[in-house]
């Protein structure tokens, strides 16, 4: 049976209303050479399987061996090529209303080339890919944001940038700091002192490792997390009021928590539930 597949999903409103939605994912044999000098309109993710080729972004050219990838912001000017042995690689497009915000949440590097290690899942995540096509896996909506959001955290956790040690070194000393916060988000006076303890360090050295780890301090952290959590009271209960949600959540002043929500989903709490009624 041919492994090979190319999947390029029709989005409607409700896909564009969510976080992330997957447009594209393929596995290509035999990759031809590509030239988008207005670049590509969604993000864009392509890796090498087997066989090499070179990618050209912002002025500079790089080689694509196996295990080896690059993402792209949508509009960057670039082109790619197979070398004389040929180029099978494996790609990923995906868009979303908050595409932009958990690309810089995640700190994700951008036009950079990313290596992996060949026993980890991004190096089989062709696979995977090839059996869910298979067998028609629903890539719409929440499980296509799903999809999206799992195949970024792999990269964060599991990519290499250049020489550097993965881009997840020092996640797994935080794994404390993540159990904590998802027992007690809801406690308002969980704070960085608290969270620090949980790893014996002080608050500062906390701080510098969350920078590190996510690009955000562990305050701005627990609020995105307290925020997913509100998201989901929001829509599981519909008849909880707003205000129990916030507190539910672990924010003591009403105002704040609307404030932060539209500060990091671009809509109030009450147009947030109502887009997804």
């Amino acid at each position: 049976m041919n492994p090979y597949y190319g999947r390029h999903f029709v989005t409607t409103e409700w896909d564009r209303r969510m976080p992330l939605y997957l447009t594209s994912v393929g596995w290509t044999d035999y990759q031809s050479s590509i030239d988008r000098q207005n670049g590509f309109h969604d993000y864009h993710w392509l890796h090498t399987i087997e066989g090499s080729g070179h990618f050209t972004v912002n002025g500079s050219t790089v080689k694509l061996s196996p295990n080896e990838g690059l993402l792209l912001k949508p509009g960057v000017p670039h082109s790619y090529r197979p070398d004389e042995n040929g180029w099978s690689t494996w790609f990923l497009t995906f868009d979303g209303a908050l595409a932009g915000s958990i690309f810089t949440a995640l700190d994700m590097p951008h036009a950079q080339l990313l290596r992996w290690e060949a026993d980890c899942p991004l190096a089989s995540i062709h696979e995977e890919y090839a059996e869910k096509c298979r067998y028609s896996f629903d890539f719409a909506g929440v499980s296509g944001s799903q999809e999206v959001y799992t195949f970024l955290s792999q990269l964060k956790q599991f990519g290499q940038a250049g020489s550097r040690p993965s881009l997840s070194q020092g996640r797994e000393r935080l794994t404390p700091v993540y159990l904590l916060i998802e027992q007690a988000y809801g406690d308002p006076n969980l704070g960085l002192d608290r969270l620090a303890g949980a790893l014996h360090i002080s608050p500062q050295h906390l701080n510098t490792l969350f920078r590190k780890s996510w690009g955000v301090s562990p305050y701005q952290y627990l609020l995105q997390f307290r925020i997913q959590k509100s998201k989901e009271l929001l829509i599981q209960n519909r008849a909880r009021g707003v205000k129990e949600i916030a507190a539910a959540v672990g924010f003591r002043d009403y105002s704040h928590f609307v404030h932060t929500f539209h500060k990091l989903a671009n809509m109030t709490p009450q147009q947030f539930r109502q887009q997804y009624s």
